[in-house]
């Protein structure tokens, strides 16, 4: 097959985006697919990668995004594409890019759209309350996603809650879960040394792998550690990741045992730095999957996570999923931090084992192969 997958939110720190089009284009490469990545950035460019073929857009920056960028160029997407002759399109985005669903269809490719995000978290995380709760507004994200779901032939959704807003309105969404490198992250990269330098011997580890931005609700992290600290928990939490909060968060944390080493782009350094803590605290409410989590559990790290979000799916019984109050943060990181630290790593490695990327891979080849059935049978009928 020939599989093109187009993206917008695609950048050297884009997280978990980012990371599955990774994966998915090296499994796909690794079964014998041809495969195409077309995604934004600074300028145009073309380059052949261990994950496929990459095109590049010039796009511009999407303000208060920290630095995400949106393709605004539908003529160049058009053009990569009919360069490539794609069998089937992936699209993961439902801004610039929903074009490219009926475009596909027009040429009788089939068209997925990956469900990254929920519209209706993305509007909680930036509008007051009750803009976001208003009548008229929800109205106008639900026929957002039915258009949307029009505009495809499949929708992959990540988790249960990732399609509640498709299958809300009665929409089939099809769940495939993303997958964690369970080579890469594993507990045997723990490290005391790192550890000696991050915390004292008597402070529990406590690690937030989350964008600094408002819909992570990294403030809720650093106000748990603040509660632990008035009850005489010792812990030290260390924050990597960078974003537009930053500032502000560093003033947050002031007086706080709470230490920022900003994006960590070595990713055996994260690894190890997710091995080595003695929890990660995964406080956004609106994740619809949180592949840092399980990265965390791949590593051998419980989790504590927020209720709200898809992460209860993911992390199952290693971890413990909370109310979105820093006191309920903090009771729940002291509840994993009191189960017995050999029993807890097994826990979290054994669920990750449940995810290994192969099987993420598959199941889209599968979705493919049987769109591709489908479209022939059509067309010699």
């Amino acid at each position: 097959m020939r599989i093109a997958h187009v993206a917008n939110f695609y950048g050297p720190r884009s997280g978990g985006l980012r990371t599955a089009m990774h994966a998915l284009g090296a499994g796909f490469l690794t079964r014998g697919h041809d495969v195409l990545l077309v995604v934004p950035g600074e300028r145009d460019a073309r380059e052949d990668t261990p994950r496929g073929t990459r095109v590049t857009i010039a796009s511009p920056v999407v303000p208060r995004t920290g630095g995400y960028r949106a393709i605004v160029r539908p003529a160049a997407v058009r053009a990569a594409l009919t360069r490539f002759v794609p069998d089937v399109i992936e699209v993961s985005d439902r801004t610039t890019l929903r074009w490219v669903g009926p475009w596909g269809s027009e040429r009788s490719i089939p068209t997925t759209f990956f469900a990254h995000e929920r519209s209706d978290g993305v509007l909680r995380a930036n509008l007051s309350p009750s803009l976001a709760s208003a009548r008229w507004l929800r109205r106008a994200v639900d026929a957002h996603n039915a258009a949307t779901h029009r505009s495809f032939d499949a929708v992959v959704c990540t988790t249960d809650y990732a399609a509640a807003e498709f299958t809300r309105l009665g929409l089939t969404t099809t769940t495939v879960p993303l997958g964690v490198d369970l080579s890469r992250f594993h507990p045997s990269r723990r490290d005391p040394a790192m550890r000696a330098l991050l915390a004292a011997d008597d402070e529990a580890l406590l690690v937030l792998a989350s964008r600094l931005s408002p819909e992570k609700r990294p403030d809720l992290a650093i106000d748990a550690v603040r509660h632990l600290t008035d009850a005489g928990v010792r812990v030290r939490l260390v924050s990597a990741g960078a974003g537009v909060q930053e500032a502000a968060l560093h003033v947050r944390a002031a007086g706080l045992p709470v230490d920022f080493l900003g994006f960590v782009d070595n990713t055996e350094r994260f690894a190890a730095l997710l091995a080595t803590a003695d929890a990660v605290v995964a406080p956004g409410p609106i994740e619809t999957f949180g592949l840092a989590a399980l990265e965390a559990l791949a590593s051998g790290t419980a989790v504590v996570a927020h209720a709200e979000s898809a992460l209860p799916e993911v992390i199952g019984g290693a971890g413990i999923a909370a109310r979105g109050t820093p006191g309920d943060i903090a009771a729940a990181v002291r509840a994993v931090l009191a189960r017995e630290p050999d029993a807890r790593r097994a826990a979290a490695r054994a669920r990750a084992e449940e995810f290994p990327w192969s099987r993420t891979v598959e199941q889209m080849e599968a979705l493919h192969e049987a769109q591709l059935a489908g479209v022939r049978v059509a067309e010699t009928a």
